[in-house]
């Protein structure tokens, strides 16, 4: 019986092994050098909450597991082991031994016990199987589990994978496509690529002399966990408030943009219409030419890195620091379009690294938020194929597992992405009513960014942090006037 089903938990039905519909023609997968440092960190843990489905709950359980099996032939790393060779080497083993599923019962929850509380409930943690298991126990767990919660008046999918074999792009690819193959889809929209061109085939091995990897951050240590919304008016409130006001430098980047774009027609349509468009997207260096109404380069600073600006402003003043304390705001960065040459949109497997963004606390607080944002935008703009690839050098210089965690106390660590299509996984009932996560890898200063459910640019935060610091978050009102 897996750790998460304790006499808290949901009763627990059943569980049994889900095979693949079609063996596996993938013999091994070396972990790349960004699939391996995941190898002390908590499985995925991410889910879908769902009303009711038209359906008995045993015949729904019978099509969950059909489509499960069939979407396992396109996955056939998820179905399989960890291995490490004779050289030290980690692969995954697609050997078709299959996943975990786990059907459970807690009728005595309903959709509003999820969705209503302030703060996000322990009850929510229990729908999801294998807490804290480490990345690095594949070698003799699945590597993936799916469970199916009854919920009073609803079901909750939650999907365990683990994350030295994939990171939030393929997962979501996989929720994806799982929910695809159950409403009956043929030909899924969107195959994995397995290639191994993650950056390079390093020779470096990892080695755990004193034994297996463990989490690097403490699980017992008491959090505050809540999901802050944010619509799109206060989105672009935030975007606006990041950005410079003046029309004459956003149109003079317009104007540039439309020079490298080719556009045709008025040219004052255009500039209205990508007004808006600005909001929601960083403007690439490429897209800026000279314009004799601007004398200084034009940045256009993202809606996210907008609200990731107004957040590390308000955790560090919630926090109560000295001026003189180093704070430092840590992005995950997807990498699959920034290193050359690129790798494919639906690469399987880890592509990311970590920008780590330092500035003191009294840095953070005596500028507005204009100045938080640029620091943020800047870093990330500058993260191209030659800082990924120097990342690596330095890696394989002192090969170890990503530490994870809030070391010095002054740690804010941004994962997941609004741009995930979490929203996007109709199994033939309808969109989900909201997602949630379990209790793999959250600390103090864990942040997870979701997208809205109702769309256009709209954000969920999931915020872990000590309950001292959630306090004084939740009555910071430059954050609060933000949210919805």
């Amino acid at each position: 019986m897996p750790s998460s089903f304790t006499s808290s938990s949901p009763t627990l039905i059943s569980r049994s092994t889900v095979l693949p519909e079609q063996k596996s023609s993938i013999g091994f997968l070396k972990l790349s050098v960004s699939d391996l440092p995941m190898l002390s960190c908590h499985y995925i843990q991410k889910g879908l909450l769902f009303t009711r489905p038209p359906l008995p709950i045993d015949s729904l359980i019978s099509l969950l597991k059909r489509a499960l099996s069939q979407t396992l032939s396109h996955f056939p790393p998820l179905s399989g082991r960890l291995i490490t060779d004779s050289n030290g080497y980690v692969h995954v083993s697609c050997n078709d031994s299959g996943v975990d599923f786990f059907h459970a019962n807690a009728t005595c929850l309903s959709l509003r016990d999820i969705l209503s509380p302030l703060h996000v409930p322990d009850s929510v943690k229990n729908l999801f199987a294998y807490n804290n298991a480490v990345s690095y126990d594949g070698h003799f767990n699945p590597i993936t589990a799916v469970q199916v919660t009854e919920l009073a008046d609803g079901i909750f999918i939650g999907c365990i994978v683990n994350h030295a074999v994939m990171d939030g792009t393929s997962f979501w690819n996989f929720f994806n496509t799982f929910a695809e193959v159950c409403r009956g889809v043929k030909r899924i929209s969107r195959q994995p690529d397995f290639s191994r061109n993650f950056v390079k085939d390093s020779p470096v091995v990892l080695r755990f002399p004193d034994g297996p990897p463990k989490v690097t951050f403490s699980t017992d240590e008491p959090l505050s966990e809540r999901i802050f919304h944010f619509n799109r008016d206060k989105i672009l409130e935030l975007k606006a408030k990041a950005n410079p006001p003046s029309r004459k430098r956003m149109e003079a980047e317009i104007l540039g943009k439309q020079n490298n774009d080719g556009w045709k027609g008025n040219s004052n349509d255009k500039i209205t219409a990508v007004l808006e468009s600005l909001l929601w997207h960083t403007v690439s260096r490429e897209t800026v030419t000279e314009v004799e109404v601007v004398e200084e380069e034009v940045v256009v600073v993202s809606s996210f890195q907008s609200l990731c600006a107004q957040l590390w402003r308000s955790v560090t003043r919630a926090r109560k620091f000295s001026s003189t304390k180093s704070t430092t705001f840590r992005m995950a960065v997807n990498c699959r379009h920034r290193v050359e040459p690129r790798v494919d949109p639906y690469y399987f497997g880890n592509a990311i690294q970590s920008i780590p963004i330092i500035a003191s606390a009294g840095e953070i607080l005596s500028h507005d938020l204009r100045w938080c944002a640029a620091l943020l935008n800047r870093n990330v703009m500058e993260f191209d194929d030659a800082t990924v690839r120097r990342g690596v050098e330095e890696w394989e210089k002192n090969p170890r597992c990503f530490p994870l965690g809030n070391f010095d106390g002054g740690m804010i660590t941004m994962g997941s992405s609004p741009r995930f299509p979490m929203y996007d996984n109709d199994f033939g009932w309808g969109r989900p009513m909201a997602v949630r996560s379990g209790r793999a890898n959250k600390f103090d200063g864990k942040i997870s960014a979701f997208p809205g459910r109702e769309g256009g640019g709209s954000v969920d935060l999931e915020v872990c942090l000590a309950p001292e610091t959630m306090a004084g978050l939740e009555s910071d009102m430059e954050f609060m006037q933000y949210v919805s």
